[in-house]
């Protein structure tokens, strides 16, 4: 018995540790085990509801979602949606458009809506479409069900297209442009500005263009078949269906008020060239008072030498006194005759 005691005590402490080696696996499996259990547990419903719909997405893809930060939620009903409905499009497909930056239910929706329309619309093209920034759904739907663009638009400040006929009568028109999408068109195609002010243009050239503003108002169907046979729609990512004139008013009387203001407008160019002719006569009415001021001043000036030549002629012995009463008698006598013929005031110099 001595002999067996100590190998007992000596097994005793190999026994513990095998045990305690056992419990850490057996705390690790439960362990895995719960995490695994939790893990499935998040996805557990909608794996059961992706195989259900036959539109089976593993959980391993599920999980895989998770760690790259993907919605699971809206990628596995996205899925579903898209094989309940006849499409073939793969988990990958909509978790590579979800990562893009896609709008993964709203690309789906637009493709069901297709499908429902006879449309042919692939994943790519709607993939493309969409992150394009255009709403796909909108545009599948307005494919369906053509809608209508006020021209001119609600955006503009103006309720009318204005265009002035031949004859100078202004026409006001309002025009609804009935427009169906062309998906094919729709990426880099341009939007509904484009139409409403190309509409615009077409309805202004073709009033312009009109002989009188009454045949215009008795055919306005003349302008939606004018404004359609241009093309308008080229380059859009429209199709316009139809172009219809909603309303026309007679505006203002465009041609008359053009010409009266041209009329004032030659009334006062003739009046400044007549102010212009006007100043220039008193300018050289003045020259010739200034020139007349400058003869007489000569004429005073020759008159102021006349004595001077006198006395040179009294030293000189060539003009006596008896000349000089002559001479003074004949003044007095011209004087006398022009008092009494009133003309006195005229011969005076300086006057």
């Amino acid at each position: 018995m001595s002999l067996i005691q100590p190998a007992a005590v000596l097994l005793a402490p190999a026994a513990s540790t095998g045990q305690v080696v056992v419990y850490a696996i057996a705390g690790i499996v439960l362990i895995v085990v719960l995490v695994v259990l939790f893990v499935i547990g998040n996805f557990i419903n909608l794996w059961i509801q992706a195989f259900l719909s036959n539109a089976r997405v593993s959980l391993w893809d599920m999980i895989g979602m998770r760690l790259r930060k993907v919605d699971v939620r809206t990628i596995v009903f996205s899925r579903i949606r898209a094989v309940k409905a006849g499409l073939n499009v793969t988990t990958n497909q909509l978790e590579t458009h979800y990562l893009a930056g896609g709008r993964v239910p709203n690309v789906v929706s637009a493709l069901i809506a297709a499908r429902g329309a006879r449309i042919d619309l692939a994943w790519d093209t709607a993939a493309a479409i969409d992150l394009a920034g255009r709403d796909l759904f909108d545009a599948v739907q307005t494919s369906v069900n053509p809608k209508v663009i006020d021209c001119p638009g609600q955006s503009t400040q103006r309720g009318t297209i204005d265009a002035v006929a031949k004859n100078g009568i202004q026409l006001k028109v309002r025009a609804r442009v009935t427009v169906r999408t062309n998906i094919a068109r729709l990426v880099g195609g341009a939007t509904e500005e484009t139409i409403i002010a190309r509409v615009g243009q077409g309805i202004v050239s073709t009033i312009g263009s009109a002989a009188d503003h009454k045949h215009v108002l008795e055919n306005p169907d003349e302008i939606s078949k004018t404004v359609m046979r241009s093309g308008l729609d080229a380059g859009t990512a429209f199709e316009i269906l139809s172009i219809d004139i909603a309303d026309i008013d007679v505006g203002e009387n465009i041609g008359a008020k053009l010409d009266l203001d041209q009329a004032n407008a030659n009334k006062q160019m003739a009046q400044a060239e007549a102010e212009k002719r006007r100043a220039l006569a008193v300018a050289e009415e003045q020259e010739f008072k200034a020139l007349e001021q400058k003869n007489r001043a000569l004429v005073v000036a020759a008159e102021a030498e006349i004595p001077k030549a006198m006395s040179e002629a009294f030293r000189g012995g060539n003009f006596g006194i008896m000349d000089y009463y002559r001479m003074k008698n004949m003044v007095a006598d011209t004087s006398m005759r022009e008092s009494i013929a009133g003309t006195s005031g005229a011969a005076k110099p300086g006057q």
